[in-house]
């Protein structure tokens, strides 16, 4: 049988069968443009074999039916700089990258059916579902609109793409306010973290970290390296700094920035920025509110301007539903005017604001400009892929990921399983952390799950990485109720529990 694949590295078209087949991808190019100058594409196929395939590479996707203290706890402490060595958490991530039962490549080693044989709706290779906490499961237009071939960076066919994408972003974070400005940069959402480090933030600068797992931490540890004092607030596990203790740690110095993780994958919770926003333009109006969006943007509610937030950053590769390799960052009026008032220049120079500003601008105004090469490829995938999620309203697809989500989290109770994050609100909608039954570590269960034809991810947080699994449910997984995903991943993790030895309920 004839598999068409689009090979994720390189979004080239192959073919995966034995028997002929001729795919012409003609016109991937923004060599038309509407009004708007939103780009047109046009994916025309042919093929020797009786079945053909006919996709377009932009069609919006048809709606769903589907409906502190600072540490309370006796063991934690307060801190200006981060407790743990970079070292030392680099440790933790052995649970669910390279050599893990986690990993894709041992998983492709385990399964024994493909994502294709269920999934009608999918043109790609044969390859497990990933259900992790990103990257996530792509939808074939994203990844067709990256087999384009090579074109100038500075040619106006991508100047208009470039410049149509950053216009998006704002539809996306819901933000009119012409003060603020939307980045698009070559990097993960880590790099997110160096642009405000490095030009929102001075040395010596104060930074209230509101700490919920392990990129709590992180953030910590990049604030300190570019010599601000970050002090964290945090909770026990699966909970979240609350508004008091929030107002109590602002009463009592002044910061420049709040740093909020909305989603830590790390134990899943999720934290609620409206709230946050609030009580510190209550009690401290001039620092700074900065969201790391990095498994939120996409999946939950961000109203940037309505909730009077200064940054959020995030990346491709989760619920905006990319392949990995672009920060995405929208900052206010006020966070570009933190920047340009800094008594010390950026503390970078490939995330220096001072050289990103002015082409962001320009590419927005669809005037070619240049500093650091982007990936056309890449902005083409984030393009059509923001027309998918801009072709429904967003309300919509909030609602899908917590539909999504509470079935998932429905079964894991139904399972007798509980979740790191305590109570329902602390509970992020584009994954599940669940603690394993007493006794079991994830490389008792992943390779079980593995064999189901779905990659799960273990644990991550230092605490206790070797308890828990972790589901995503984000991006076409979720939109796209056809391809079966979530009902996958319930049933993968039922087998996995009972072929590691427990006993449902």
């Amino acid at each position: 049988m004839h598999m068409l694949a689009a090979a994720r590295g390189t979004g080239r078209l192959v073919n995966s069968s034995s028997r002929r087949c001729r795919i012409e991808v003609r016109s991937l190019q923004a060599d038309r443009m509407d009004a708007d100058g939103r780009q047109l594409l046009r994916l025309t196929s042919s093929a020797t074999h009786s079945r053909s395939l006919s996709t377009a590479a932009v069609a919006p996707r048809r709606p769903s039916t589907a409906p502190t203290t600072i540490y309370t706890n006796t063991s934690a402490t307060s801190y200006n700089t981060p407790s743990s060595s970079a070292s030392a958490r680099l440790s933790q991530l052995n649970n669910h990258i390279p050599n893990k039962v986690s990993n894709i490549s041992t998983a492709l080693k385990y399964s024994t059916t493909a994502t294709t044989t269920p999934d009608k709706m999918s043109a790609q290779a044969e390859h497990p579902t990933v259900l992790i906490p990103g990257p996530i499961e792509f939808d074939d237009a994203v990844l067709q609109a990256m087999s384009t071939p090579s074109e100038s960076h500075v040619g106006m066919p991508f100047v208009h793409v470039f410049g149509d994408t950053l216009t998006q972003l704002r539809q996306l974070f819901i933000t009119s306010s012409p003060d603020s400005q939307p980045l698009i940069l070559s990097g993960s959402g880590t790099l997110g973290w160096d642009v405000v480090a490095s030009n929102i933030i001075e040395p010596g600068d104060e930074v209230l970290v509101l700490h919920t797992g392990y990129f709590g931490d992180s953030f910590s540890d990049c604030l300190a390296t570019y010599g601000a004092k970050p002090t964290q607030l945090g909770a026990p596990i699966g909970s979240r700094p609350s508004p008091q203790e929030i107002e109590e740690a602002l009463k009592g110095k002044k910061y420049k920035a709040v740093t909020i993780t909305h989603t830590d994958t790390s134990t899943g919770v999720l934290s609620d920025p409206k709230e946050v926003a609030e009580v510190v333009k209550r009690v401290s109006p001039e620092t700074l509110v900065v969201v790391d969006g990095v498994c939120s943007v996409g999946c939950e509610e961000i109203r940037f301007d309505e909730w009077g937030l200064d940054v959020v950053l995030t990346a491709s590769q989760k619920a905006v539903g990319v392949p990995a390799g672009l920060s995405i960052m929208m900052l206010s009026g006020r966070a570009i005017e933190a920047y340009k008032s800094r008594k010390v220049p950026p503390g970078s120079y490939f995330a220096s604001l001072k050289n990103w500003l002015p082409i962001m601008q320009n590419y927005e105004a669809k005037k070619p400009s240049y500093f650091a090469t982007p990936s056309p490829q890449l902005v083409r995938a984030l393009n059509t892929s923001l027309t998918q999620i801009l072709s429904v309203p967003l309300s919509q697809r909030f609602e899908e990921h917590k539909a999504a989500s509470k079935k998932i989290k429905d079964a894991v109770a139904s399972f007798g399983l509980k979740q790191l994050a305590s109570e329902e609100r602390f509970q992020a909608h584009g994954m599940t952390a669940v603690w394993l039954p007493e006794g079991l570590t994830p490389a008792d269960i992943l390779p079980h799950t593995a064999k189901e034809g779905v990659v799960f991810a273990g644990g991550l947080h230092k605490q206790a990485a070797t308890k828990y699994i972790r589901i995503g449910s984000m991006g076409v997984s979720v939109t796209n109720p056809a391809l079966g995903h979530i009902d996958k991943a319930i049933n993968a993790l039922k087998t996995g529990l009972v072929a590691a030895g427990y006993q449902l309920p």
